[in-house]
């Protein structure tokens, strides 16, 4: 695989004059190593920079990167899925589960990719049927109440037959990839990310034997909710609840990785498993 013309995404937020000048660092190494370098008009705008519409930008580029935290490469990943362009995430963020080359380390990395030393790991994406529309998330799908709500019920089917009714602050449908985000706050499990699972988790339930269950992803779940309700996307898009299917998207997300990155070293270091 022959990688020649990046595409970058920005932070959305932040220092302007630092992922400014984080970009420029960036740009300078890929073009150091041959690279011809494209930037999405909207991050330059925040930047007071030239762009190319995104629509282009991924069309044209061979990968692309998201330049800042987790939070901005799960929105490229949500942005990007209808073009299947490998991602790789440089780290200006603050934890870094998916983002994690950061700039001093780009330069090694960039001759290892050359040489072929990398890894793509296929990431599991859901697939949201709301309506006409068909929605993605790369880390969860979470129905919940609405800020000024009560507690809501939401109704879960397997397969079109009745599975459960929480009773609760709402529900979050995670992908593996995303069981170490809101998931884990909510107590849901550590998976794989790599597996090919859906994580079932309630929010705050009323009843304590309401735990969070581990499905496998050919199933369709059939969901919808009783009360004032909002279906959010990743934690970033955000629409009125109704009733909806989530499937297993037809294809994953790929990530660009060092070809030596260890999952579970990641787990250690982000968690801060096995310190006092």
């Amino acid at each position: 695989m022959r990688f020649k013309k990046v595409g970058i995404v920005l932070k959305p937020k932040g220092d302007v004059e630092g992922i400014r000048n984080s970009f420029f660092k960036v740009k300078e190494v890929f073009e150091s190593f041959g690279f011809e370098v494209l930037l999405d008009s909207l991050s330059a705008t925040r930047v007071s920079l030239l762009g190319v519409d995104f629509e282009v930008m991924a069309e044209e580029a061979d990968f692309l990167v998201a330049l800042g935290g987790d939070g901005t490469l799960i929105s490229l990943a949500r942005r990007s899925y209808k073009y299947d362009k490998p991602i790789l995430g440089v780290n200006i963020g603050n934890l870094g589960f998916l983002t994690d080359i950061n700039p001093t380390r780009l330069p090694k990395f960039l001759e290892e990719l050359k040489r072929g030393e990398f890894r793509i790991e296929n990431r599991m994406v859901l697939k949201v049927k709301y309506g006409e529309k068909c929605l993605y998330a790369f880390n969860d799908v979470v129905v919940t109440k609405d800020v000024l709500s009560s507690m809501i019920y939401v109704n879960v089917e397997v397969d079109g037959s009745p599975m459960n009714r929480y009773f609760g602050d709402g529900v979050i449908f995670s992908t593996p990839t995303g069981s170490t985000a809101y998931n884990l706050s909510a107590g849901g499990p550590v998976v794989y990310p790599l597996s090919d699972t859906i994580v079932i988790t309630p929010i705050c339930p009323h009843s304590l034997t309401q735990r969070p269950v581990v499905l496998p992803a050919n199933f369709r779940l059939g969901v919808s909710a009783e009360g004032v309700a909002k279906l959010i996307l990743d934690g970033q898009e955000i629409f009125p609840m109704a009733p909806i299917q989530i499937t297993k998207a037809e294809k994953p997300v790929k990530l660009i990785h060092r070809k030596g990155r260890n999952y579970f070293s990641v787990l250690r270091e982000k968690l801060n498993w096995g310190s006092r």
